[in-house]
């Protein structure tokens, strides 16, 4: 398998190329040159096959010869070694829980099977690899504790200063080891633009040895299939139509949904839920994609205001608005309507949501009301409630329960270091360590 970059001005490279750059040499993101697709009697099969088989059948395409199918599956059965619960609330909504992994969010898919294919695309390298990685929440922790003590890589994590959950912030600045966590003093479209830069710094990447482990990277979005695949083995009734509200930040989430769309599964249309920072609802409106600097909500982790996998949308909708749209409905929600939603979740169905999987709810409410037409929507909730429980708490009016593992983060102490959101002091930061 073949990848190249979405600004098409860099040389095809291998998975291993894609993977250890992370960022393309011209600055855009790798995509595979071919996606094939699934027949209809495989993917029914995926409905009765073992997970683990699902996904390595799922990912072997996608390394071809490169990995050998042996190596594949270890990573694969290493990496993915907990469930993925789909929850219904009515015979027309289901909650898919992504959050029963280590850190308990989405991202531990896509950052443990990331550390060890990463970990054996190395192994005979003389350098340390440095993994750059930005994050809004959760990455963060997810991408720390799959590369926690894996020989050969160090991990340097990027976070805004007092703009994520307490939770969130223990579980990777408390690790010490190959993991070092620096609080920028910004947003987290600061982190993401420091980690683009240093990527495209000549000088610097002369001298270290430099990847990403941010949805840019190929490497961490490919098993985000994984899951998607995982709704539709679970799916009560699988001939009616099926909408998927993602709720959205860097877009990397919905990009995989996508993906796993093209290798066949029967998804009618994806809704792009967002907080306040909704460009690309935006954008699906008025033809017009317009960043801005990201505004702190209550569903933090979504607080983009530039999403890095943007680019890879318009790529798998051949750059084109009209084809976008077919695929993609969007919504944008408040920090009032999340709560009102988080409250009418829990007094409707005694489930416990936290703010971002609520943004995914109200995503499916709106598109229900603006397409009457039967279908039943899918919600992926991306985050444990207790990662939020302040937030939680002024919703529904009790904490959610917490579990052992969390509960011991938050009693370790912090080990960041400060930074400010100037290149120059994190470029001498990666050059001096």
């Amino acid at each position: 398998m073949r990848y190249r970059s979405t600004s098409r001005e860099a040389p095809l490279t291998s998975l291993r190329g894609a993977v250890l750059r992370g960022l393309a040499p011209d600055g855009g993101l790798y995509m595979p040159v071919e996606i094939a697709r699934r027949s209809p009697e495989e993917l029914e099969e995926f409905r009765r096959l073992p997970f683990t088989e699902v996904c390595f059948r799922v990912a072997r395409p996608f390394a071809g010869a490169e990995v050998p199918e042996e190596v594949m599956w270890q990573v694969v059965s290493e990496a993915i070694n907990f469930p993925v619960k789909l929850v219904s609330l009515s015979p027309g909504l289901h909650i898919l829980e992504l959050f029963h992994g280590p850190t308990l969010a989405f991202k531990d898919f896509g950052a443990r099977f990331m550390a060890r294919l990463m970990a054996y695309f190395v192994r005979d390298e003389t350098r340390t690899l440095t993994v750059l990685v930005a994050t809004s929440g959760d990455t963060g922790s997810a991408v720390a504790h799959g590369f926690l003590g894996v020989p050969g890589i160090r991990v340097v994590i990027l976070y805004p200063s007092k703009r994520i959950s307490e939770a969130q912030e223990k579980q990777f600045t408390t690790l010490g080891e190959n993991i070092t966590a620096l609080e920028v003093q910004g947003t987290f479209d600061d982190c993401q633009r420091l980690v683009k830069q240093a990527f495209s710094d000549v000088e610097l990447n002369r001298r270290a040895f430099l990847t990403s482990a941010n949805s840019i990277n190929i490497g961490r979005l490919l098993p985000q299939m994984f899951y998607h695949v995982a709704a539709y083995r679970q799916l009560p009734v699988a001939s009616v139509p099926l909408i998927v509200s993602v709720p959205s930040g860097n877009f990397g989430n919905l990009t995989a949904g996508i993906f796993a769309k093209r290798i066949g599964l029967p998804v009618t249309r994806f809704v792009a839920a967002t907080n306040a920072n909704d460009v690309v609802p935006e954008y699906l409106r008025s033809g017009k994609f317009a960043p801005h600097p990201a505004f702190a909500t209550l569903s933090n982790a979504m607080d983009v205001g530039n999403p890095n996998n943007f680019p890879r949308l318009l790529d798998l909708c051949r750059n084109r608005l009209e084809y976008v749209q077919k695929e993609i409905w969007g919504h944008g929600a408040t920090d009032a309507e999340t709560l009102a939603a988080m409250k009418m979740v829990y007094e409707r169905y005694q489930y416990i949501a936290d703010p971002h999987t609520a943004v995914g709810i109200l995503g499916w409410e709106a598109y229900r009301k603006a397409h009457p037409e039967p279908a039943q929507g899918l919600v992926l909730a991306t985050a444990h409630p207790a990662k939020f429980a302040e937030v939680v708490t002024r919703a529904i009016g009790i904490a959610p329960r917490l579990p052992a593992r969390l509960a011991a983060y938050l009693k370790r102490e912090k080990l960041s270091l400060p930074m400010s959101s100037g290149y120059d002091e994190f470029k001498q930061f990666l050059l001096a360590h």
